[in-house]
């Protein structure tokens, strides 16, 4: 196809929405992508990339909204790149996530339509945010605290951000004003906060300083008059540093609730309510045939591992994260759970390592965006009976999946999850059964 010229397109009408949350419209045969519109929108934009079959744009004139818009709540939405669909109201964000979920799963998969669950959405469609990481940076105008601009990393500046705990809101105001001030605040390149069910928070910054001794005695003054748990690190994970505070916050999942901890550096879902209605999804799943020996990967505090637990003879848990094991076995004292066992390596090779002496009747996966293809195809060969996935990116879910639906497993159902409105991504657990 021929590169679209000139570069400027007039008119375009947005058609739908694409992974991604772009909208999607067509020119001269192309399809082109264009950010912050809606279905219905006619748009003036101008092309930004042109690849073989398709051209990323950007607004420059809305010639006519769509029917769908709505004002967005937050001042710097379409500049900062956290959210990319606060101009739709929250039903319509349901339905076009549960659209391109199922498109998914018929087109790349060829899921039967009957198995795939409607999508869950949000008990919150702001304030819902239990974590975040803040860019920081410091300027003639001062210490700026805010998001990187979509595809870039320029901080935008941000008072109050509506998705994230009011908690989290206030506490990033303590710590710009306490940082800000200061001589340290150009070593400042990142915040990073936490707010757990019983509403205590806790931050760790980031610090590049050669003073950082200095600098930490800074912050405990602010901990002192703030109650917040407060971290510095200056490094990797290893390097993280306690300043005052609770090591751990806790989270509630399961009935009766499971208290569970996570430290600083260590993994929670950060929409905590629909975290436990995933949980609750994962228990109804199994209660009426319950499994008998259970392999967690990617298991993190035990977030899956020990609900399953009540339910199971036996429960293994892998993760790579040294200091999130440590969580989890105390996790299981603090619960009073002795039928599970947490080990410190990678996933890959797991499954066939704790299979040798005695098969394992479900496995329970919940990787990173990246997916877990080398642990997908190790399954196929280890082949345990069942196999729940829970994925935080449909393109690497239907990656995933293939080996195993190539290989004698069925997609029994899957059911998407919205834990980040106003965003594009969705969350889902997959239910596969060996045939």
């Amino acid at each position: 196809m021929m590169d679209i010229k000139p570069d400027s397109i007039n008119n375009l009408l947005i058609e739908s929405l694409a992974y991604g949350g772009n909208g999607l419209g067509h020119y001269k045969g192309k399809v082109v992508f264009v950010p912050y519109t809606a279905p219905g929108d006619r748009v003036q934009c101008r092309v930004v990339r042109q690849k073989k079959r398709y051209v990323e744009a950007r607004a420059e004139r809305l010639i006519a909204p769509s029917e769908y818009r709505r004002p967005a709540v937050c001042p710097v939405f379409g500049q900062c790149g956290g959210c990319q669909w606060q101009h739709l109201s929250y039903e319509d964000q349901c339905a076009w996530k549960e659209r391109i979920f199922q498109d998914f799963l018929l087109r790349k998969v060829g899921m039967d339509p009957a198995g795939i669950r409607p999508m869950v959405p949000s008990a919150k469609e702001w304030g819902y945010r239990s974590r975040v990481q803040f860019k920081c940076l410091n300027t003639p105008e001062g210490f700026q605290v805010g998001f990187y601009r979509r595809g870039s990393h320029y901080v935008i500046p941000v008072e109050h951000c509506p998705v994230i705990h009011p908690s989290l809101n206030q506490a990033k105001e303590q710590l710009r004003s306490c940082i800000g001030s200061t001589r340290w605040a150009g070593t400042v390149p990142q915040i990073d906060l936490a707010v757990d069910d019983q509403e205590r928070v806790r931050c760790v910054v980031h610090c590049l300083a050669q003073d950082v001794e200095r600098f930490v005695d800074h912050l405990k003054a602010l901990a002192a008059s703030s109650d917040m748990a407060v971290f510095v690190q200056t490094g990797r994970k290893n390097s993280l540093r306690h300043v005052c505070g609770s090591l751990e916050l806790i989270i509630e999942v399961d009935t009766p609730r499971l208290r569970l901890g996570y430290g600083p550096g260590g993994f929670a879902q950060i929409n905590l309510a629909q975290n436990r209605a995933m949980v609750r999804e994962v228990i109804r799943a199994l209660v009426s045939d319950p499994p008998t020996r259970v392999l967690d990967l990617f298991c993190g505090m035990g977030n899956f591992s020990l609900p399953v637990a009540r339910l199971a003879q036996e429960v293994i848990g892998v993760e790579a994260y040294g200091q999130s094991i440590e969580m989890a076995r105390l996790n299981a004292r603090l619960n009073g759970m002795d039928n599970v066992r947490f080990f410190t390596r990678e996933s890959y090779g797991a499954a066939t390592i704790y299979s040798q002496n005695e098969p394992v009747d479900l496995v329970i996966l919940d990787p990173p965006r990246s997916g877990a293809y080398d642990v997908v195809r190790e399954l196929v060969s280890v082949r345990p009976g069942r196999i729940l996935y829970i994925s935080c990116d449909p393109p690497t879910l239907v990656r995933d999946l293939q080996p195993l639906l190539n290989n004698g497993y069925q997609a029994v159902w899957s059911r998407p999850f919205d834990l980040f409105p106003h965003t594009h991504h969705t969350e889902s657990i997959t239910m596969l059964k060996r045939e």
